[in-house]
């Protein structure tokens, strides 16, 4: 009777391992899926900044160091090789981008340009993908977070090599943005 209850402890321990660590291979693979989405979005991204930065040198002869740091932060962007690296470069091509914005500010000629505006919108139409894909992603690796740090799955996470996930956020610089009040002038 005494095997029949150590066996039965012994399967039952092996059920919860392998359901266990399933769980986690689902949550992982979710996660790196919602990644795959981001991928598209700025793979689009990439190749519009090219368009947009030859439509806006036309107009702005003098401000190559804003499009120099764009075209340094889109290549690193494009050559990150893991989901990290990916997300920290992103996050440099962002802020470079919105430098862009404030320039463009003082060209009344390029902000009413046709090409200039139908890049723009097609611009505001991705970022607004990115923003959705981020948030699904952010959304997967919270879950799979909570999967790898909660008891008991913990114990079973730190012997297969599971580990938390860094989320995609907007970064330092331009959450230090977000916290400034909009200027709004007449």
């Amino acid at each position: 009777m005494t095997l029949f209850i150590v066996i039965g402890a012994i399967v039952a321990i092996l059920l919860f391992v392998a359901a266990t660590y399933n769980r986690l291979v689902r949550y992982r693979n979710n996660r790196e899926n919602a990644f795959a989405d981001i991928d598209v979005q700025l793979k689009q991204r990439h190749d519009l900044i090219p368009q947009l930065m030859e439509t806006v040198k036309g107009y702005t002869k003098h401000e190559s160091e804003t499009l120099r740091k764009i075209t340094e932060a889109r290549t690193a962007a494009m050559s990150a090789q893991d989901i990290n690296g990916k997300i920290e470069a992103e996050n440099r091509l962002s802020a470079a981008l919105n430098g862009l914005k404030v320039s463009v500010e003082a060209y009344p000629d390029l902000k009413a340009s046709q090409n200039f505006m139908q890049l723009q919108e097609e611009m505001a139409d991705i970022e607004n993908k990115l923003a959705a894909s981020r948030r699904y992603f952010n959304s997967a690796t919270k879950e799979y977070n909570n999967a790898v740090e909660t008891f008991p799955a913990n114990l079973i996470a730190g012997i297969f090599g599971f580990r938390r996930e860094t989320l995609f956020d907007v970064g330092a610089e331009q959450r230090a943005r977000l916290d400034e009040p909009p200027k709004i002038s007449f």
